[in-house]
């Protein structure tokens, strides 16, 4: 795990891209600039079982501001900042965030650290489930031990990069910019209910839908020349992409697969259908 060293001090374990496999992460384990982290939600938090020397991401817990009246609300820089360096987040470390299902979650933990400055970051292709496949090995989670120091990250802020419902109404008006949304395609429409009660159905006019699912292959990224195309129809020429899905999570998956797919200005919606899908004067159209 990371250990304390100078801010200026280049990471000795530079991370080969957004997205790491099984075998990469594998190799480095040991390495004491690696920080792994467990970003699983719902039936996934709490895991019993981790992989070697995980800690907790806790985006259901700490890790999401609760002041807020929508779920996994992106906390304030001074929250995350002690939070990351409880984990022993230091400025030269280099984090792998992986989760239960695949690559669900672990894409959130990804673009909060991204938004927070912080780019020596990946997410494990598969998360958990590859790792165990390929037949590396997995600790009980009570055997996690705390043995290093508290970390030194230094937040530097990307306040583009999170963004509120303000900046979406603004985006679906620019045509320089496409809204995405990573919900079902039955969620998009509003032939599907909302999972959480009080929601209107639908979609935001003039907003895509890319469905996250469509990204993967049994819980992998599609490789870069398959997700081009599937970018390329739901931006429409357009190179500013928002996305948006039911509470901010999946959102950051396509954020994942965009960049993997060579976009570069992007957004995510913190409070995504949570909040556009409350009753009030924000637009909603159904079909």
């Amino acid at each position: 795990m990371s250990s304390p060293s100078s801010p200026s001090s280049p990471s000795s374990l530079p991370v080969p891209g957004p997205l790491v496999d099984v075998d990469w992460l594998a190799e480095h384990l040991d390495h004491p600039d690696l920080v792994v982290l467990d970003a699983g939600v719902g039936a996934h938090r709490d895991a019993e079982l981790r992989i070697p020397g995980a800690l907790a991401f806790d985006i259901d817990g700490v890790m999401s501001d609760h002041t807020s009246p929508v779920p996994h609300t992106m906390p304030g820089p001074g929250h995350l900042t002690a939070h990351l360096r409880a984990l022993g987040i230091d400025d030269r470390s280099t984090v792998v965030a992986y989760d239960g299902a695949g690559v669900y979650s672990s894409a959130r933990a990804w673009w909060m650290l991204r938004a927070m400055g912080f780019d020596r970051a990946a997410v494990l292709d598969g998360g958990l489930p590859a790792w165990t496949a390929a037949g590396h090995s997995v600790v009980p989670r009570a055997a996690e031990q705390q043995a290093y120091p508290v970390g030194d990250f230094t937040a530097s802020p990307r306040p583009e990069l999170i963004v509120d419902s303000a900046a979406v109404l603004r985006a679906l008006a620019d045509d320089g910019a496409a809204v995405v949304d990573a919900r079902s395609r039955e969620r998009f429409t509003g032939a599907a209910a909302e999972p959480r009660p009080g929601l209107r159905g639908g979609h935001m006019p003039g907003a895509a839908n890319l469905p996250f699912t469509d990204l993967q292959t049994d819980g992998r990224m599609r490789p870069a020349e398959e997700l081009r195309p599937m970018f390329a129809a739901a931006a429409d020429g357009r190179e500013r992409l928002v996305f948006s899905c039911g509470s901010g999570v999946t959102a950051c998956v396509l954020a994942l697969g965009a960049d993997l797919a060579g976009y570069r200005d992007l957004a995510v919606y913190d409070g995504s259908w949570s909040e556009w899908g409350l009753p009030s004067a924000l637009p909603v159209e159904q079909g």
